[in-house]
């Protein structure tokens, strides 16, 4: 949690506020995005989408992060900062205009997707100029409080502008021309971030210029590395593995989600409410995870974090696969609540146990590269889940023997992982 007198001390600083504005204002204006295509393409009464659409959709809103992100640092390292903040959200505006023209046409092909991957992938610039340019507006021991507080506030404001965007588009009617309204919002939300940046003196956010920046080789390079290092701890290689297999389980079930909730728990004109419903599954996710990262310290901390992340995956997969199960067949939405809690209390306990398990077994000169990879990793894991279920799933999302086996691969996993509890093989976890 982060204390009141260093959030106070934070906000006193006035590039601080201008730089945390940058931020939310510019996340906001994701957030719009991400609502107007999600209204569009996935629960328009207009169009019924199918497990491919569903796959395409995620695909181009997560493998930006994971393609991206890494390469992002080198332009960073050689562009003064302050003017990436203020570009790079001037040409997501000027994106966001030919999406515009799509939707306004009834274009949702191939075409709108190039589109929205290249305004997500400048934004990864975005991101990741926020995240170079705060050592230089912070220092000492407020930087901490900094980094815990500026991420998870851009996540709420994000949040916060899908949710905007969704009301927004209902007042204003609905449909195809309730999206673009909601678009042409997100183009000047990415103006109004421009201008907030442009507050922040052309010098202030670096580089200084005291040493070289990477080349993309090197990234490559370092990347490979990391993957050497990795092979290198088994302890650490086990703990991103286990990842790797509840982020397929959870893109496969977030797809078949979605397909349950648009076809099958509504018809093709209750959009809208296929939309509620699907809000309030990801919420139920959610409010897994935060039980998950109340209760990961305490629990590690009596059983450790190898037998705490098996037992959260075995529950996973009996508990939670088997309401899914239940929940799509019978069907019932309640039950399919109940389910993605499972699932999502499962994902943030062994997400924070892994990275403890990580941070504590990569020797520190290499870890910042084992977590690039691991970033990687976690993403393409979960849009390969996605995959997945569009390949092999019938439109409506009712998969059971997908779900059961899906079950079976996380209780196999489980189990596996368990073993390497360091009371039988030593050492510490």
């Amino acid at each position: 949690m982060v204390a009141m007198p260093a959030l106070r001390a934070l906000l006193r600083t006035p590039d601080f506020r201008r730089l945390y504005g940058v931020r939310l204002v510019s996340q906001f204006g994701d957030g719009l995005l991400q609502a107007a295509l999600a209204t569009y393409v996935l629960f328009s009464p207009e169009r019924q989408p199918d497990a491919i659409k569903v796959a395409a959709a995620f695909a181009i809103l997560l493998l930006p992060y994971s393609i991206i992100g890494p390469f992002a640092g080198v332009l960073l390292d050689r562009w003064r900062r302050r003017t990436v903040l203020v570009r790079a959200n001037v040409v997501k505006a000027a994106l966001v205009l030919p999406i515009i023209a799509l939707v306004a046409v009834t274009n949702d092909g191939p075409l709108l997707g190039l589109s929205v991957l290249i305004v997500l992938g400048v934004g990864r610039f975005v991101l990741a100029g926020l995240s170079a340019s705060l050592p230089h507006v912070v220092q000492g021991p407020n930087l901490v409080t900094a980094n815990a507080l500026t991420p998870t506030s851009g996540t709420i404001a994000a949040a916060v502008g899908a949710g905007f965007g969704v009301a927004l588009r209902s007042v204003v009617g609905g449909g195809d021309g309730g999206s673009v309204v909601v678009l042409a919002a997100a183009a000047l939300t990415y103006l109004a971030a421009s201008g907030v940046a442009l507050l922040i003196a052309r010098d202030r956010l670096g580089p200084d210029g005291d040493r070289p920046g990477e080349t993309p080789r090197a990234i490559v390079i370092g990347l490979v590395d990391g993957m050497r290092v990795l092979a290198r701890h088994g302890q650490a290689a086990r703990a991103v593995s286990i990842v790797g297999v509840n982020r397929i389980s959870f893109g496969l079930l977030t797809a078949g989600g979605l397909l349950l909730v648009r076809i099958t728990f509504n018809t093709a004109d209750q959009a809208d409410a296929a939309l509620q419903e699907f809000t309030l599954l990801t919420a139920a996710a959610a409010a897994g995870a935060l039980v998950g990262a109340i209760l990961t310290p305490a629990a590690t901390r009596r059983w450790g974090v190898v037998l705490w992340s098996g037992a959260t995956m075995l529950q996973a997969g009996v508990l939670g696969a088997g309401l899914v199960i239940l929940g799509a067949m019978q069907p019932s939405f309640a039950v399919l609540l109940a389910g993605a809690m499972s699932f999502g209390f499962a994902g943030q306990s062994v997400k924070v146990c892994s990275d403890t398990v990580v941070q504590r077994d990569i020797p520190d000169d290499h870890l910042g590269r084992v977590f690039t990879l691991f970033d990687m990793i976690v993403n393409v894991c979960l849009v390969s889940g996605i995959v997945i279920m569009a390949l092999v799933s019938p439109t409506n999302g009712q998969a059971p023997v997908l779900y059961a086996l899906t079950g079976a691969g996380l209780i196999g996993a489980a189990l596996w992982y368990s073993r390497f509890h360091p009371r039988r093989v030593g050492g510490s976890a």
